[in-house]
């Protein structure tokens, strides 16, 4: 199995004429409407979801940039450091899932796979290097393919940030993003032509994800933070377009009612944030949550020395439950029925479907097998079981796996 990534890749993207690799594979197999991202609709916190099926409050990733005050420690996307400390991250991804059961993962640059979750590694990963062309991380899980049987990953997965960055610089109706759209086409081509070219195609189930959405901004749209209240009252853990506040010591209260006066922007306090964002019990989430309305961003005026935050023409992060926020999902395979369009779905879901079609027990999860069976080729069975290499993990392999092996 091959689990991909198009950050930022819109459900809607799927329908302006540029992805002729995306369209044949929907019709060679299954697809949903769309995939509706977890809150907030940041890119680590739906990684992690995807792969866990948990939701956020209960894998730990609630942001991008988040404070875990357990730990005395501040988690940044960007901090090196943290991707690869195992304390931030919780619940069990399916790499994890898969090498505790004997089964060879190689998951490159997926968000959680530098660390050792629950002091687990993958067989093969590599630090994420965001300037690795795309067909060259294509070339990578090609060669980890062509590894000998016994070292071959049975699990790998694929990322590019392309769309998610023309989004964000030029707006989700571009032409350049329009054009990114395209090259992350290209590059899903490129993986199916080097499996067709190995005799794979009708070997591998590949599923393709994306994380979320993106809506427009406008620089004539902007929350300033400093029109309200005065930046020493508070600290920030991210800003846009969900403010997530740390007050000082006394000041809760009037951090809050400053923060009410704002318009286009609704705020909570910890306790009091909607059910539908699954963020209840979590200690990492900010005491104070603020969230623009879509096409809103939220900014502080730069202190002496620091350069201008720009106001891009795109952006994420704003309700899940809005349509510009959701994201796709593209499986085709032998593992899958072909031709199938199903209603949208929670990304929760998709790890159960994963240990599915690897023929994995599954960890704890919030989501169901059932809201996804029915895009499977063989619904009421378990859909296949890889080879498991022999080691005392595969004694704790499910029964099916003393059947032949199926497809990865």
């Amino acid at each position: 199995m091959i689990l991909v990534s198009l950050d930022g890749f819109r459900s809607d993207y799927l329908d302006r004429g540029v992805t002729p690799t995306l369209t044949r594979l929907a019709r060679e197999g299954a697809r949903a409407e769309a995939m509706v991202p977890v809150f907030p609709t940041k890119t680590f916190p739906n990684h992690y979801t995807i792969v866990t099926g948990r939701w956020p409050a209960n894998h730990g990733i609630v942001g991008n940039e988040f404070t875990a005050p357990e730990l005395g420690a501040r988690f940044g996307m960007a901090d090196r450091g943290a991707v690869r400390d195992a304390r931030f991250w919780g619940a069990e991804p399916i790499w994890v899932t898969a090498e505790r059961q004997g089964v060879r993962t190689a998951p490159l640059f997926w968000p959680g796979s530098e660390a050792a979750v629950g002091g687990v590694r993958p067989s093969y990963a590599l630090p994420y290097d965001h300037d690795l062309p795309d067909s060259a991380r294509v070339r990578q899980v090609l060669q980890w393919l062509d590894r000998p049987p016994p070292k071959r990953p049975a699990f790998l997965t694929l990322y590019t940030s392309v769309v998610d960055a023309a989004g964000h610089d030029f707006g989700p109706d571009a032409p350049e993003t329009r054009v990114a759209i395209a090259q992350a086409d290209s590059m899903v081509g490129l993986l199916a032509a080097g499996l067709a070219a190995r005799g794979l195609e009708d070997k591998v189930n590949l599923v393709i994800v994306s994380d979320h959405g993106m809506t427009a901004t406008a620089p004539d749209r902007v929350i300033e933070l400093d029109t309200y209240l005065d930046r020493s009252a508070f600290e920030v853990d991210a800003i846009s377009p969900v403010l997530m506040a740390h007050p000082r010591p006394g000041l809760e209260d009037s951090v809050y009612r400053s923060l009410r006066a704002a318009p286009h922007l609704t705020v909570y306090r910890r306790a009091d944030l909607p059910a539908r964002y699954h963020l209840a019990g979590s200690p990492r989430v900010a005491p104070i949550v603020a969230l623009a309305d879509e096409g809103w961003v939220i900014r502080r005026r730069p202190l002496p020395g620091e350069e201008p935050w720009e106001v891009g023409y795109g952006d994420h992060g704003y309700d899940d439950s809005l349509a510009s926020m959701r994201a796709i999902f593209v499986a085709r395979g032998p593992g899958f029925r072909r031709g199938l369009v199903v209603p949208r779905f929670r990304n929760i879901h998709v790890y159960p479907l994963l240990a599915e079609l690897l023929g994995l027990r599954p960890a704890e999860t919030d989501g169901s097998l059932d809201s996804v069976r029915a895009m499977l080729a063989h619904p009421s069975a378990t859909s296949g079981s890889v080879r498991r290499r022999g080691s005392a993990r595969a004694a704790t392999a499910p029964a099916s796996s003393s059947e032949a092996p199926a497809p990865r």
